[in-house]
């Protein structure tokens, strides 16, 4: 059958089974628009700003495990995607970014909003593609669905020309081709036992990509077979469920001390789709000394890259597990793991509650319900949050690692309320909400079921916490005690506004912020002295861990 170009856009998204789609129109997409509107069939979410659109796609991708989809007019509304396809690729998060552009015959004429998008994210996409040719439009797009939620997922973009949007081609449809991953190496799973079995000590250690790759039953059995501790990156919260007596908590500069003497005194760290960051691996020389690796990663560019392993298996982990855990051999007990859980033990009970910040955040955890995704920004609550807040379930939070993207909160919870179905808490630092503040219009417009908690500490608490630490006190532009009034804000953008200044207040406004069905912005009134601790310098090992640090802030 005959389509224009635009038609041909909406029929292949309708055969990859997308349904939402975020954006913002302008000059080269009004026929893609024009498309949208005759369709009619996908529900278009259009935020305050490009940014807010591609964090949106990505918080939809993290709850849903689907293909987020984000649409941008050229010039201005492409690059206002780079900050969010960035923050996506480096969390590995799929994603297809359609941008419009000039038509073929202004290209190269610096012609109005003219802009080489390709060029520009070649790094920070796994692939990118220009179509001049509609007769080369349904391919592309099904091809770019294929690179971005296969192997190690990310987001490809796919530059459209004007041209190309009303030309007219033969379409026929066709059905998405099932993901298939590629054998996993027999000898390099069986290497990878006989390594494990023989280690005393062994830890496991579980990143993102056993979120990516639906692997936590995989990774639950691995871990209840061996009766070995499990320590989980940023990335991998969720992905062994946080009430299980063999977790241990985050592993990294901000994680547990208990995460931190176990990767010392392991034998065999068992890396799970993770790819060391220097926040793991904060000195890549001695942070394995002396201990086996053993890493499974779908990537063969982090095997070896960070950290160097004794044994891999490069492949999809859902797949290397279902090989691997029949050739491990079973334990019933371990005396690796009762000192885990005597360092659990002790640091639970030594773990202070006397900040308001923390308070907030327990209770918040405590009252929110298990019907509930949490989203963060970037900064000291982000750490909080993944410090105090139980996840049990893959897909229960969205936070930008890799890149650390302040801003991130506001566009990935609107994309998180429409991907999961379910009240998103967003939890944020009057800094990073700031830098997008504007989408809470968003929410307020769709009836989103969001509640903020606004760490409101008048100050941008984790680059002041280092000033405090390592430059004397010199607080350079950290303080930035905003006069804004956070409530009246919220009250005018058509959301409810509270405020927590105390302890007391802590139980009874969550309870009405968590009885709302709409957007809830909670200011919380907290000081600019709370700090997240533990935290380990980069470059430490974790054998030298400075706990005078505690004593000092």
């Amino acid at each position: 059958m005959k389509k224009i170009g635009a038609d041909v856009l909406i029929a292949c998204l309708k055969e990859q089974g997308v349904n939402t789609v975020f954006g913002y129109p302008g000059g080269t997409v009004l026929d893609i628009y024009d498309a949208l509107y005759r369709d009619g069939t996908i529900d278009h979410v259009i935020t305050a700003h490009e940014q807010g659109a591609v964090h949106a796609a990505d918080g939809y991708a993290r709850t849903t495990g689907r293909t987020g989809v984000v649409i941008a007019t050229s010039g201005p509304g492409a690059t206002n995607l780079v900050t969010g396809l960035a923050t996506a690729f480096m969390d590995s998060i799929p994603l297809v970014a359609v941008t419009g552009n000039v038509g073929v015959h202004f290209l190269g004429r610096d012609s109005f909003q003219e802009i080489d998008i390709t060029g520009i994210t070649m790094p920070i996409t796994k692939h990118n593609f220009i179509v001049k040719d509609v007769n080369e439009l349904a391919d592309t797009l099904r091809e770019a669905f294929r690179i971005a939620g296969s192997g190690r997922k990310g987001p490809v973009l796919v530059d459209i020309l004007k041209n190309v949007q009303v030309a007219e081609t033969d379409y026929t449809p066709k059905s998405p081709e099932p993901i298939r991953h590629k054998p996993v190496p027999a000898q390099a799973v069986e290497a990878a036992a006989n390594a494990i079995n023989a280690a005393k000590k062994p830890l496991i250690m579980v990143g993102g990509g056993a979120i990516a790759s639906e692997a936590n039953k995989e990774v639950r059995a691995l871990a209840e077979k061996l009766n070995a501790p499990v320590a989980v990156t940023l990335m991998g919260l969720g992905a062994f469920p946080a009430s299980h007596s063999l977790f241990m908590g985050m592993m990294g500069m901000h994680g547990t001390h208990t995460a931190a003497k176990l990767c010392m005194e392991s034998d065999c760290i068992i890396a799970l789709g993770t790819r060391f960051s220097d926040r793991v691996a904060l000195n890549r020389d001695q942070f394995a000394k002396n201990k086996t690796v053993v890493q499974i990663d779908i990537d063969d560019a982090e095997i070896d890259k960070n950290v160097f392993a004794d044994f891999s298996v490069l492949g999809d982990l859902k797949e290397a597990l279902k090989t691997l855990i029949p050739m491990i051999a079973p334990v019933q007990s371990r005396e690796f793991t009762d000192t885990a859980y005597e360092y659990k033990k002790e640091e639970t009970t030594k773990a202070s509650t006397s900040e308001l910040g923390h308070k907030i955040l327990r209770e918040a955890a405590r009252l929110c319900g298990k019907n509930t995704v949490v989203a963060t920004d970037v900064g000291q609550h982000q750490m909080w949050t993944a410090q105090h807040f139980p996840f049990e379930t893959p897909r229960s939070i969205c936070t930008s690692g890799g890149l650390g993207t302040m801003g991130y909160g506001m566009g990935a919870a609107i994309g998180a309320a429409f991907g999961s179905g379910k009240r998103v808490l967003l939890v944020t630092g009057d800094g990073s909400f700031n830098m997008n503040l504007n989408e809470l219009s968003t929410a307020v417009t769709r009836d989103l079921p969001i509640v903020i908690l606004l760490m409101n500490n008048r100050a941008l608490g984790m680059v002041r916490q280092w000033q405090k630490l390592f430059y004397a006190r010199r607080f350079s532009q950290t303080v930035v005690n905003k006069k804004t009034d956070y409530v009246k804000f919220a009250e005018s953008f058509g959301a409810t506004g509270l405020t927590i200044q105390t302890e007391t207040d802590i139980v009874p406004v969550l309870k009405k912020a968590f009885a709302c069905s709409t957007p809830v912005l909670v200011d919380c009134r907290i000081s600019e002295d709370e700090n997240v601790l533990p935290m380990i310098k980069p470059g430490q090992t974790y054998d030298t861990i400075l706990t005078e640090w505690e004593e000092n802030l």
